[in-house]
């Protein structure tokens, strides 16, 4: 009878010390599906950028080819933005590498992408200094062309491109970053200028208004809160609206940093360029976390939570100033859309670790993004 007491009590104990063992297994499996289920909840209530500021300007973002192509990239930008504009795909070089030779591919999958989830799309950029191949500016003996076949090129390229997405992008960067960055301010001394003359700009407008007269037209550049480039741009927008050329909006680039511009010399830019009956656009925004002059990498295993405060306060004033100014603004286009994918984490210190965006590299809010999310409607 003893054994029989012993032997029983001896299966119960080793009974409940199996159901102990297995219990936490249990309950593991639930703890990941409540994190899993709370990770889907916390995502499906971050808010939509394009919703939140659907009553004052769209809410736009540079994109590639290789982003609107994979998860979780494409799934973020459809939900935040409503504009998009090719990061690099329109430039000429990718666009128009060799003469007579274009490469619509990877901009177009782009141009569809915006038509598949209702978005507009912004073509960058049409004639710039930068990102053109040599054989635009040379004949077949390597010398310099003359004015005449110049223009003529610039004429075909224009009206190719134009014309390939007439009623599909909304509006153009037809001249980007003309004006030069120190005193006296004048007209960059690009290829275009050099060979053509000053009024290459008025001919980029008119070619690209030829190509497709409802297009949007624009002017893009940076360091615009600079009082001297200020002046200068205003001037020459001034001028091409006194001849009659078509020229919807300024672009105002906006590749800022935490620390610069102020809040107020955005304001008196918006308000000069504003003045000329034009639009203006934030058409490549982004905060980098360091001063122009500061070429340490001191971000590379995270930001302090005072430095993401610190960009956050800065967001949220910017943006309330734009909001200030809807009827102006037209756009605010982020040059980016995650940290992870930021130019600046290669530029102008190659390789650095940079955040200049509202989402992290694990594309999650951060404390800039609830700044511009949240405010008194």
């Amino acid at each position: 009878m003893r054994k029989c007491i012993i032997l029983v009590c001896t299966m119960l104990v080793i009974f409940i010390a199996a159901c102990g063992r297995a219990q936490p297994a249990i309950d593991k499996q639930s703890e990941t599906a409540n994190e899993q289920k709370e990770d889907e909840t916390m995502t499906n209530e971050i808010p939509s950028l394009k919703e939140v500021y659907r009553d004052y300007f769209y809410i736009g973002a540079a994109v590639s080819v290789d982003a609107i192509s994979k998860s979780p990239d494409k799934e973020l930008i459809a939900k935040q933005f409503n504009i998009i504009t090719p990061e690099n795909a329109m430039k000429f070089e990718p666009i128009h590498p060799q003469d007579g030779v274009y490469n619509f591919e990877p901009a177009d999958k782009i141009v569809e992408f915006a038509r598949q989830n209702g978005m507009k799309v912004v073509g960058h950029t049409l004639i710039w200094h930068n990102q053109t191949p040599d054989w635009v500016f040379k004949d077949a003996d390597g010398n310099l062309v003359n004015r005449d076949v110049l223009l003529k090129r610039m004429e075909e390229h224009i009206k190719t491109v134009v014309g390939h997405y007439k009623g599909k992008v909304y509006g153009w960067d037809v001249v980007n970053e003309a004006i030069d960055d120190s005193a006296p301010y004048g007209l960059r001394d690009s290829m275009w200028k050099k060979i053509i003359g000053d009024d290459y700009i008025e001919w980029a407008f008119k070619f690209a208004h030829e190509a497709d007269p409802d297009a949007e037209l624009y002017y893009n550049d940076y360091n615009t809160e600079t009082p001297g480039k200020r002046e200068a741009i205003y001037n020459l927008v001034k001028g091409l609206k006194e001849k009659g050329i078509r020229i919807d909006a300024v672009g105002m680039q906006s590749h800022i940093n935490i620390y610069y511009p102020s809040v107020q010399e955005i304001e008196e830019s918006i308000k000069k360029f504003s003045s000329l009956g034009v639009k203006v656009n934030i058409s490549e925004l982004d905060m980098d976390l360091y001063k122009w002059d500061d070429k340490e990498d001191r971000y590379k295993d995270g930001v302090p939570d005072d430095i993401l405060k610190l960009q956050a306060g800065r967001y949220g004033e910017i943006f309330a100033l734009y909001r200030n100014y809807k009827d102006v603004i037209g756009r605010v286009t982020f040059w980016g859309y995650y940290d992870g994918g930021s130019w600046l984490n290669d530029f102008p210190v190659k390789g650095r670790t940079n955040y200049p965006l509202l989402f992290d590299r694990e594309f999650m809010p951060k404390p800039a993004f609830w700044s511009v999310a949240k405010f008194a409607q």
